[in-house]
């Protein structure tokens, strides 16, 4: 069936976040020094524990979706994950979780200070069709790696880390050549078996690289960058930007025939 999901606000201070249609929204971050966080984001998950997210395969999501600028500073995107980092975030009265491995598909874009790949051959920042495929570990069993997170530090262990990682988080990625402030067709078609992206109706990555479920839709912009380099790097905060930024979608629908309810 069609849907147009239930979203939830989840902003920062100043952040908007305004209907333009019946399935469009405008979502804007204020102009801001680095250092300070600056988020918009609607979602249909932040009040549910994860194992009540409401999206299992088969799913196809589609919408439009144009930004202010070539380049943001920062991230923004759409599609859907298992928001793994939650614990730390809890905006709006969201429920918070413990972190866990990531699974999402998803539309990314990403300024060039982030580096977010596991892998070196695979593009880690700019326009990205891209998706997650973790393997369940319980959250508890985690808990020892939050707690050497101090030796991040340290670039050798960053790149024990980054060939760690690739033994339990698949990665795929699809670079995309696109002008992003004009108004755009964007769809993810999830099975359990394989993920689909298309761009203008035109396919432009496929991948067996399925994530697991259930997932949660998420759209946002934000001002946060994050690189976990091949050299050994580890790098994160919120740059500075001296405009508002943001972005709209429209004509936005989910078609499943497994959504929760």
């Amino acid at each position: 069936m069609g849907t147009a999901p239930e979203l939830r606000h989840n902003l920062t201070a100043d952040a908007q976040v305004r209907q333009i249609s019946e399935h469009g929204w405008h979502l804007q971050i204020p102009p801001g020094p680095a250092g300070q966080y600056r988020l918009s984001q609607l979602d249909d998950y932040a009040h549910l524990k994860r194992h009540e997210f409401p999206w299992h395969p088969p799913v196809h999501l589609r919408l439009k979706a144009r930004a202010s600028q070539t380049s943001l500073p920062g991230t923004w995107g759409f599609g859907l994950w298992n928001d793994p980092f939650s614990m730390t975030m809890g905006f709006g009265g969201g429920t918070r979780r413990l972190p866990t491995l990531p699974n999402a598909a998803w539309f990314f874009f990403a300024s060039p200070e982030n580096y977010l790949s596991l892998r070196d051959d695979l593009p880690a920042s700019g326009s990205l069709a891209a998706t997650f495929q973790s393997r369940y570990i319980p959250a508890p069993l985690l808990a020892p790696v939050a707690l050497a997170l101090p030796l991040l530090l340290l670039p050798p262990m960053v790149r024990l880390l980054r060939r760690l990682g690739r033994n339990v988080i698949k990665q795929s990625a699809a670079e995309l050549d696109l002008d992003v402030t004009a108004w755009h067709s964007y769809a993810i078609e999830w099975t359990s078996r394989r993920i689909v992206f298309r761009l203008d109706n035109q396919v432009i990555s496929q991948t067996n690289l399925a994530p697991a479920g259930p997932m949660g839709l998420v759209i946002w912009i934000d001002n946060q960058y994050a690189a976990l380099t091949p050299g050994g790097r580890l790098r994160y905060g919120a740059l500075a930007h001296s405009t508002s930024a943001w972005i709209e979608i429209d004509e936005l629908q989910i078609i499943s025939d497994c959504a929760s309810t």
